[in-house]
């Protein structure tokens, strides 16, 4: 008896059925070699970071003073919502791919795909920020040992311009170049490529023990920091609003939850858990488990981080580019401005492997799909099973961006991805929790509708609050993302063949 094929379904609404999805799990060549704990380590090393050590000076300065510790508990409730919405999801779809599987699953492809359009901007622009970060606090390193490089080694073409004009003004004399460069970036960011080629499980113990470091130096920052503080300096704890030339609040409410938004980018590592389902050894139960812990200790030492650095040094006087190791210089404690600087830099290299881990993951998941061309984002070497072509790419461009183009507001594009793709992960849980109410759930949400609703709205509203030019460059980066959807993805996805319908 001929077996009849079912229609195809052209709709940009097209869902990705279930089934596939366990059948891609059987069919997985990853190694599935991560624990609970080792998920947990991976979801740490991308939180901590780029939030402590560089955007709480930037956000305790310029929007928040004092209630920067508000700011960061508002970011947390707002992730923490998403978090709960994610660990269901992840029970259900232990799959690599993280926002971008579950919508496909349950919204639909052109959903899908716009959220795995913008975890571009989370992972890999979120990657070339923390590296020029990173490259800043190896050149504050190199100056503590007495080594000064060139500016025109050491920054993009037009950072080292802006910085060699300032040091003429100043009397200095600084010798013209016509190049410029910044090399620690380009390099920090090919060793983190090697590693993520190497192996998952190289990648996963490397961070491991970077983890360790840095949160053994926050601790050390919290405890250390406290008996400097002084209570003074947190009055008043939210400064009288100031309304800049372009109409921009700081300070008060409103500077709050833009300072909110601003470290909101300091939280975007706690979903790069999900992203590495496909290679935990019990990702229904670890990964839910991962999300959750990652986020909650997290959160903790940032607001006591927040709290101890406000208290140390008056907000209008913290350092933008290391408020921490400032705050401790300025005690006069020169021993552990070279304790944080190095956690920094551990800090920091940790938290691009996990994105540039995380980026190749939701490539593969992609490519899996149709969306990608698979013999480029889904090729896995035979002997490390690793997506190591998509590795090599994404590590490219992270490095060349990083080495040549000066990123200064490119957190807050980021946070603007991440934040539609935690608002989308809200609804579409919600969603399908009523479609497939029997659906298996090793790990079921609390409170649903409740916790799905607030965490739409939270998000939406620090998405809301940012910006105006950064909301602009946001909605052309979606437009070049329906471009690309519309000229290839749709017409190569896996759902227009009718085999995959039998």
């Amino acid at each position: 008896m001929e077996t009849k094929l079912k229609p195809v379904d052209t709709s940009v609404w097209r869902k990705k059925p279930l089934a596939a999805y366990e059948a891609d799990m059987k069919k997985s060549e990853l190694k599935r070699v991560l624990t609970r704990w080792s998920l947990t380590s991976l979801g740490i090393g991308a939180v901590i970071g780029g939030g402590v050590f560089v955007l709480t000076g930037i956000a305790a300065n310029e929007w928040a003073g004092p209630a920067l510790a508000l700011a960061f508990v508002m970011a947390g409730v707002a992730c923490a919502f998403a978090a709960l919405c994610y660990a269901e999801f992840a029970s259900i779809l232990p799959v690599e791919g993280s926002a971008y599987a579950y919508s496909y699953g349950t919204v639909g492809e052109i959903f899908a795909w716009l959220i795995g359009w913008n975890l571009i901007l989370e992972y890999m622009m979120g990657a070339t920020t923390v590296a020029v970060s990173w490259s800043g606090y190896f050149e504050k390193l190199l100056h503590l040992v007495g080594i000064n490089p060139p500016i025109w080694l050491m920054n993009d073409p037009v950072t080292a311009q802006e910085k060699a004009e300032k040091l003429r003004a100043a009397g200095e004399n600084i010798p013209d170049f016509s190049f410029a460069v910044n090399l620690p970036a380009f390099l920090i960011v090919w060793c983190v490529t090697y590693v993520l080629v190497k192996g998952i499980k190289e990648a996963a113990s490397t961070n491991n023990a970077i983890v360790i470091l840095k949160v053994a130096t926050v601790i050390f920052v919290i405890v250390a920091g406290a008996f400097y503080v002084d209570a003074a300096n947190w009055t008043p704890f939210i400064p009288e609003p100031v309304i800049d030339k372009g109409g921009q609040q700081h300070y008060g409410f409103n500077g709050i939850v833009t300072a909110a938004g601003i470290v909101f980018f300091a939280y975007i590592g706690f979903d790069a858990v999900s992203t590495q389902a496909g290679e935990a050894i019990n990702p229904k139960k670890d990964v839910p488990f991962a999300i959750i812990a990652s986020l909650i200790i997290c959160t903790v030492l940032y607001i006591l981080v927040s709290l101890v650095l406000t208290g140390m040094v008056k907000y209008d006087a913290l350092d933008l580019k290391a408020p921490v190791a400032q705050a401790f210089a300025d005690q006069g404690l020169t021993w552990a401005v070279y304790l944080i600087t190095i956690a920094a830099i551990a800090g920091l290299t940790s938290v691009m492997l996990v994105m540039m881990l995380g980026q190749t993951r939701i490539f593969l998941g992609m490519a899996k799909d149709g969306l990608l061309p698979k013999n480029l984002f889904a090729s896995i070497h035979p002997t490390f099973k690793t997506p190591w072509k998509s590795t090599i790419l994404v590590g490219a461009i992270v490095s060349i961006v990083a080495a040549l183009t000066p990123i200064d507001k490119v957190s807050e594009l980021c946070s603007s991805g991440t934040l539609l793709a935690f608002a989308m992960i809200c609804g579409a849980v919600w969603l399908l929790r009523v479609r497939e109410p029997n659906l298996e759930r090793p790990y079921k949400t609390p409170a649903l509708p409740l916790v799905a609703t607030l965490g739409i709205l939270a998000n939406l509203y620090l998405m809301y609050n940012l910006r105006t030019d950064t909301k602009i460059s946001f909605l052309i980066w979606c437009s070049l993302g329906l471009v690309v959807y519309f000229l290839y993805s749709r017409k190569h996805s896996h759902l227009n063949k009718p085999e995959d319908h039998l």
